[in-house]
């Protein structure tokens, strides 16, 4: 396994990071992972090194928190993993149970912290821009949060650049705790994001966490303009038929597959390669529910691409309009 800084701070995680949407409650998703299921997945990933592990409170309705907790306190040490939890999404039908509020913020975090059966988190993150709450609301609040010793770090993931900038120089203005990382939406096939936002993140000295690598499965190499696939996900997934899918994203899905066959590894390994080797990317977040899925991102991590190869498989590309901010 190889580790890296996470942005500018001092904290070293994995190059991959395990995202836990998978393990939960599959009456919340059917294709996910119940905590037997999911043990045994989770404890490979931390023999292979991976010490980065992702969640969020809205995934399976706070049982990915869960599961998340009791594996890694079976499977590791509390000093030897970076835990990472988020808050935005509704936890119920009542006004101020979602957002980004004092009051939300301040409930979420200790709700999550019970769930995962820690005393702090990591990196505690908002998973989307609220634009009902002020600013400086939100930020002094997850600064409350960090002072208190209930999270050592912040993040952010998906938003317009111009917002996350202003978060950032708010937050600099008042000398509360700064954002240290991005969960941006970026693989082969979704690249809006090198426009304005992961500019802005290398400029400033922010981690680059990029959630969705395969595009939802489809840089897996089983995709087709006449087959969606053959995975409970793959059937079931509307939203990555919403986001995905374009003339132009199978024929970079075919470069791909291409391109695999050379170098005699799988499709899904060198999309996530390709992504390695993007500048200021700091830990793609990977999902698995197999373990060779596990095993190959894993190994991704070896396999060298050409500058020519990059160019070979990027030259498709066209715009998109913007996905994954809602």
């Amino acid at each position: 396994m190889q580790y890296i800084n996470l942005g500018k701070t001092g904290l070293k995680v994995s190059r991959l990071c395990l995202g836990m949407m998978t393990y939960g409650d599959p009456k919340w998703r059917d294709w996910i992972l119940g905590e037997e299921q999911s043990r045994p997945i989770i404890k490979r990933a931390v023999e292979l090194g991976i010490n980065f592990f992702d969640t969020a409170n809205m995934y399976s309705h706070g049982v990915s928190e869960e599961i998340t907790g009791h594996a890694l306190r079976d499977f590791s040490r509390r000093d030897e993993v970076v835990i990472a939890t988020k808050v935005f999404f509704p936890m119920g039908n009542k006004p101020n149970q979602g957002g980004l509020s004092r009051k939300h913020i301040m409930d979420s975090i200790d709700a999550s912290l019970r769930r995962l059966g820690t005393d702090y988190v990591d990196l505690y993150q908002i998973h989307r821009f609220d634009k009902e709450t002020p600013i400086e609301e939100t930020l002094e609040a997850l600064h409350n949060i960090v002072k208190a010793g209930k999270a050592r770090y912040i993040g952010a993931s998906s938003m317009f650049a111009w917002q996350f900038a202003k978060m950032l120089s708010v937050a600099d203005l008042h000398g509360w705790t700064r954002f240290v990382s991005m969960q941006d939406h970026y693989n082969l096939v979704y690249r809006e994001e090198e426009r304005e936002m992961i500019p802005l993140c290398r400029a400033e000295g922010i981690g680059i966490i990029p959630w969705s690598p395969l595009a939802r499965g489809f840089l897996a190499g089983n995709r087709t303009r006449e087959k969606s696939g053959d995975t409970a996900r793959a059937k079931s997934d509307k939203f990555a038929h919403e986001m995905y899918y374009q003339n132009n994203d199978f024929d970079i899905a075919d470069r791909v597959i291409e391109l695999a066959k050379r170098k005699d590894v799988k499709p899904a390994q060198i999309a996530l390669a390709w992504l390695l080797h993007q500048p200021g990317v700091t830990a793609p977040i990977i999902g698995a529910s197999k373990m060779y899925q596990l095993e190959e991102a894993v190994a991704a991590l070896e396999i060298q691409l050409s500058k020519e190869e990059r160019a070979v498989l990027e030259e498709p590309y066209r715009p998109h309009p913007i996905l994954g901010h809602s």
